[in-house]
């Protein structure tokens, strides 16, 4: 079709959308908007090119200068980057050399230098050739007085060790001390001409004294801000209390069902609750009920504009920015035990297998009985006698749900998913914002089991949308890389593993049995972050590519609107394909590709953000404890030292220059072996090592390694040409999410945040926290409650 469209446009001139779309007979709302669509992706490859008047046609010839790419620029705080043309490739290394004056974000040209060796597994180079836009609009940082340059107030230096240069400020009317936070509008960028930036005073964010300020500071340098607009706080002054009776009209009533919610126990906003009930032929039916709050949330106002701008709702360690006010997200749009409140349900017939048999999606109002916590239904769970007899009316909804819970969990599992629950870290601060502790967060059975009655919920839209074939967002993970999951495979068998299956045709099936295999071996969990690293990340999307890391064939989020976008868009189509139009569907059709791209970029920015609050809030801890000895375990070894998680995933670095002789690296087993003494480093295995640094600024923990008895001690033998294992110790407790790819930055650990639950023993309290080890058709008729109906079986899909 791109080829007819540039022969067509080549031939005829500069022509409208309508004389295209009358060439090429696109003549049906969808037909166009799809032409519109092709049309837009050329235009933004520039292939095609629009005049002032808005014409079409070819894009001006340019000067030559060789083959050259558009793209996104990608930093590294250590001076090169890397260039994302197409999110289907590998990305373009560019050598710190050639990144010009390139800063994180920036819409790039560039021009090839070298191509990819796929033999060799090297990337292909690339070099900066022009900025077509900067990402950078805002900076935050301390002020630095400075009379250097007499026309600026001072500088401030940027929180991101991606931007290196200063930031200097212009002069203002405000006086300022030199102890100001500030926020400032970036007006020139570093050039040939000067290589500092050049800045207006925004405002004043803090000072630096000032608690929490550190938190806010890396908050606002990402454009994450926590005060709403006023218009946007008075559509949500003007949200009701309660629902009204007019509220009501066409809602399936379920106020008499069984209803309750679990959550932790700081929990406030509640968003979805749960009921359960054995139907009459051995079937269980689960309704799955979530706030609706796409009701309150309408299309274009300026609560959703700002829901999208935002994005998702962001958690650091001693606070949340939300999406939504609190005023929705704490109030009418939180289930709270025994009021009426307006939802979206998902209700499943399931059978004994986990397969799904029938199910009704629509809008309902339901009245919740109790507020539970998942301390009380593990306590119900283990047998508590008090709990049990306290809470006896829900007694058999929680056995029930614990028999579905497990049904489920096993299907998963048959048809493939992989598990990757690791440890997961919480850190404790006082009034102050300073970190006092950090412990391990423990997952029961109440926690799993919600987990699996949301993942049903989502799987049962995503596929009841996917087979009315309407147009639809999609959270998608897509299978991974031939040549990571190769790198995955070359590491396992380093350990004496046998995969099975080449990294073209491995299945899911072999992954599950490969990592079952080493499950309790001191490198398990080295082993389980090396395999999610080797997946690809998880996004959203318009087409429906299913979800590998959980085997499904169909996923969406539909479980969460009060702090994901996607879920309030999943919501409100899910309400308006109940009186479905064509203008409606085209609608959709043209604004989800570019909410998916957005929300996908804002969930990105929430986790970085999460990331770098930890890392600084680790390093802050640590620093009472420099000069202190522990036991750790390597993470990873790369060719400038070793990476040493402790107990209480604080990680950190033995650079080798600490090591206390000359270390060659093996990038094929990626280890480190000494050259006179033949020790060899490798990863999972333990060591003894001592704090020299911890610096809060910029995250990093500096380790130097200590000889001792718990070291592991490998000798190279030489006619087997394979290495001997004379002890491994300790466990590694990496920190990676669940549904999606997370990366490791030095000296620190990048993790996602986690679900609220029971907290382990962190370092102060001890080094032997222990993690919970157990693993384990669409309706074609709109019902006239506003519901969907529809019978069909789930299909089983394999990995190939």
């Amino acid at each position: 079709m791109k080829k007819n469209i540039l022969e067509y446009v080549e031939l005829a001139g500069p022509v409208t959308m309508d004389q295209l779309a009358d060439h090429f007979e696109a003549g049906s709302s969808k037909e166009f908007t799809e032409l519109v669509k092709i049309i837009s992706k050329m235009e933004s490859k520039e292939s095609l090119h629009f005049d002032k008047s808005g014409k079409i046609s070819l894009p001006p010839k340019k000067k030559k200068k060789g083959f050259t790419l558009k793209g996104i620029f990608r930093a590294h705080k250590n001076g090169f980057g890397f260039v994302t043309v197409d999110e289907e490739e590998d990305d373009l290394f560019v050598g710190r050399n050639d990144v010009g004056h390139a800063i994180e974000g920036d819409t790039v040209e560039v021009a090839i230098t070298k191509v990819a060796d796929r033999m060799k597994g090297t990337a292909a180079e690339a070099k900066v050739i022009d900025i077509f836009e900067h990402s950078l609009k805002t900076a935050v940082g301390l002020l630095v007085l400075d009379e250097e340059k007499p026309k600026y107030a001072g500088y401030i230096k940027s929180k991101n060790q991606k931007i290196p240069q200063r930031i200097y400020v212009k002069k203002s009317p405000l006086v300022l001390t030199g102890t100001e936070i500030i926020k400032v509008d970036i007006d020139q960028y570093p050039s040939k001409k000067h290589d500092y930036f050049v800045a207006t005073l925004r405002d004043v964010v803090g000072h630096k004294d000032d608690a929490g300020i550190d938190v806010l500071e890396v908050l606002e340098s990402m454009d994450i801000v926590s005060e709403f607009p006023e218009d946007v706080l008075a559509e949500a002054e003007a949200v009701p209390d309660a629902p009204s009776d007019k509220d009501l009209i066409g809602r399936l009533d379920l106020r008499q069902e069984l209803t309750f919610t679990i959550d932790g126990a700081d929990a406030k906003d509640l968003d979805d609750a749960v009921h359960i009930k054995r139907l009459s032929n051995g079937n269980t039916e689960l309704g799955v009920h979530i706030a609706d709050v796409s009701y309150y949330v309408t299309e274009g106002s300026a609560l959703d504009r700002e829901a999208l701008n935002r994005g998702t709702s962001v958690y650091v360690t001693d606070r949340v920015v939300p999406m939504l006010p609190e005023r929705l997200s704490n109030g009418i749009c939180s289930l709270n035990p025994n009021v009426e409140r307006l939802t979206q349900s998902a209700i499943m017939e399931i059978d004994n297998k986990g397969r799904l048999v029938s199910h009704w999606i629509g809008q309902t109002v339901i009245k919740t009985t109790f507020r539970m916590t998942y301390s009380d239904v593990n306590d119900i769970i283990a047998g508590d006698a008090e709990k049990r007899e306290q809470l006896k009316e829900i007694l058999p909804s929680v056995e029930l749900m614990v028999d579905l819970h497990e049904t489920l969990e096993a299907m998963r599992t048959a048809r493939g998913a992989l598990n990757f629950d690791t440890s997961e870290a919480k850190i404790i601060v006082n009034k102050e914002g300073m970190p006092v502790d950090i412990v391990l967060r423990q997952r029961g059975v109440a926690e799993r089991m919600i987990e699996s009655f949301m993942l049903a919920a989502n799987e049962c839209v995503a596929e009841h949308f996917a087979k009315l074939d309407l147009p639809f967002i999609y959270r998608i993970h897509e299978e991974p890389k031939a040549e990571k999951l190769q790198k995955f495979i070359d590491y396992a068998t380093n350990f004496g593993l046998t995969v099975y299956g080449t990294a073209a045709s491995i299945s899911q099936e072999a992954l599950q049995e490969l990592m079952a295999k080493v499950a309790g071996e001191p490198y398990a969990d080295v082993l389980n972050m090396m395999l999610l690293r080797s997946m690809q990340q998880a996004r959203y999307s318009e087409h429906n590519h299913g979800h590998y890391g959980l085997g499904a064939e169909f996923y969406t989020h539909f479980t969460s609107p009060i702090r994901r976008y996607p879920d309030l868009l999943v919501h409100r189509m899910v309400r308006e394909y109940g009186r479905l139009t064509e203008e409606k569907a085209a609608h959709f059709e043209a604004e989800i590709p570019e909410i998916a791209k957005s929300t996908s970029s804002r969930e990105r920015r929430a986790i970085e953000a999460e990331r770098e609050v930890k890392a600084m809030k680790k390093a802050e801890f640590m620093q009472e404890f420099v000069g202190q000895e522990f036991d750790g375990v390597i993470a990873s070894v790369v060719k400038f030292g070793l990476f040493v998680e402790l107990p209480n995933t604080v990680e950190g670095l033995i650079h080798i220059t600490n090591l206390p002789e000359y270390y060659h690296y093996n990038e094929r087993t990626m280890t480190l072996q000494g050259e006179k003494t033949g020790t060899v480093f490798r990863v999972g295995q333990a060591i003894r090592i001592k704090l020299l640094r911890a610096d809060k600024m910029t995250g990093e923990i500096d380790f130097e390694y200590l000889p001792s008895d718990v070291d592991v001690i490998e000798k190279r033998d030489k006619s087997a040409g394979r290495d001997r294992k004379l002890d491994r110790k300790n466990k590694s407790h990496s920190n990676r999410s669940r549904d999606d790819r997370s990366g490791r930055g030095k000296g620190k650990v990048h993790e996602k945040s986690a679900s609220k639950g029971k907290h382990g023993s962190g370092l102060a309290a001890g080094e032997k926290a222990k993690k919970d080890k157990k693993k384990k058709p669409f309706y074609k008729e709109v019902a006239k409650k506003g519901g969907q109906n529809g019978k069909g079986g789930r299909k089983r899909r394999r990995a190939k």
